[in-house]
This record gives structure tokens, C-alpha cells and sequence, in this order.
């Protein structure tokens, strides 16, 4: 009886290590996403002004001249 009682206290122990494990693994992970996101918000306001940007430029420019053959031809 004493074997039993020994041996579901060494499993609960292992049970209860990776729960320990398992949540830091989560909370790091949760972290690192917050901060990924974070990133992508950042890039996504600069790509957004970079194509605000070009569109401003491209209204700006004159259309490029037709292609037509040089007068030796």
C-alpha cells in the first residue's frame, strides 16, 4: 500500500512539474506574441504612409511619352 501511495506522489509531482513548465512556456510564448504584434502594427502604419507616399508621387508625374519609332527608321 505504502508502494502505491509512493508512486502516485512521485506522478502527481510530475504532473504538477509540467503544469509548472507548461504555463511559464505559455506565458513567454503569450508575451512574444504581444510583442510581434506590436511589430506588425509599426510596419503596417509604414506601409500604409510608403503607399500614401506613391500615390502622391504617381499623381504627380507626367505620363511617360508614347513609344514611337526614331526618324531614321
Amino acid at each position: 500500500m505504502n508502494s502505491n501511495n509512493d508512486q502516485l506522489r512521485e506522478r502527481m509531482t510530475l504532473l504538477e512539474e509540467n503544469v509548472a513548465h507548461q504555463s511559464l512556456t505559455i506565458d513567454e510564448l503569450s508575451s512574444q506574441i504581444a510583442a510581434q504584434w506590436k511589430i506588425i502594427d509599426r510596419m503596417q502604419v509604414k506601409l500604409d504612409r510608403l503607399n500614401e507616399q506613391f500615390r502622391a508621387l504617381e499623381d504627380t508625374t507626367h505620363e511617360a511619352p508614347a513609344i514611337t519609332r526614331p526618324p531614321h527608321y
